[in-house]
C-alpha cells in the first residue's frame, strides 16, 4: 500500500486584462490578483493566482496571447471585460464584443471557467490621480468583491 503525503495540488487561476489587472501605479503585491490570492489563502484555499495583465492591452491583444497567457492546467480565468475595450476604443481598434466572445469561447472550449472582473461605480472613489487606475485600496475592494465568486468556483 502506497501512501502519498505530498502537499495538496494548487488550483490554477489566471487574471488577464489591461492595466487595472497588471496593477499600474501600485506594487505587484498591491494589485488585486495578488490580494485575491492572499485572501484565498487566509480562507484556507491553496490557490495560485497568476497576474497576466499588461498595461495598455486591448481585447485583440488578449485574444492573440490567450494560449500563452493561460497555460494548460488553468481552471479559472478572471477576465477584464472593461480595460481592454477601453484601450481599443481609444485606439479605434476592433470589435470589442466579438473579441470578448472569442476569448470566452476559446477558454470554455478548454474547460476553463470564466469569471468577469468585478467593476462598479464605487471604484471611482479608489482611483489614482490619473482617474483611470486603482489605488491599492481600490485593488483590495476588487479582490474582496471577487472573493465569493472565486471561492465558489474553487472546489
Amino acid at each position: 500500500m502506497a501512501l502519498c503525503l505530498g502537499r495538496p495540488a494548487r488550483a490554477q487561476i489566471v487574471a488577464i486584462g489591461a492595466s487595472n489587472v497588471a496593477g499600474r501605479g501600485v506594487s505587484s503585491s498591491d494589485a488585486w490578483p495578488a490580494q485575491l490570492e492572499g485572501m484565498l489563502a487566509a480562507k484556507g484555499r491553496r490557490v495560485q493566482v497568476t497576474n497576466a495583465g499588461i498595461n495598455g492591452d486591448t481585447n485583440a491583444g488578449m485574444l492573440a496571447r490567450l494560449d500563452s497567457a493561460v497555460p494548460a492546467g488553468t481552471k479559472i480565468v478572471l477576465l477584464d471585460r472593461v480595460g481592454g475595450g477601453w484601450n481599443a476604443r481609444r485606439l479605434h481598434q476592433g470589435d470589442q464584443n466579438a473579441e470578448l466572445a472569442a476569448i470566452e469561447a476559446r477558454l470554455r472550449s478548454r474547460g476553463i471557467r470564466v469569471i468577469p472582473m468585478w467593476w462598479n461605480a464605487v471604484l471611482r472613489n479608489y482611483l489614482q490621480p490619473d482617474h483611470i487606475h486603482f489605488t491599492p485600496e481600490g485593488h483590495r475592494v476588487v479582490a474582496a468583491h471577487m472573493l465569493p465568486s472565486v471561492i465558489s468556483a474553487v472546489h
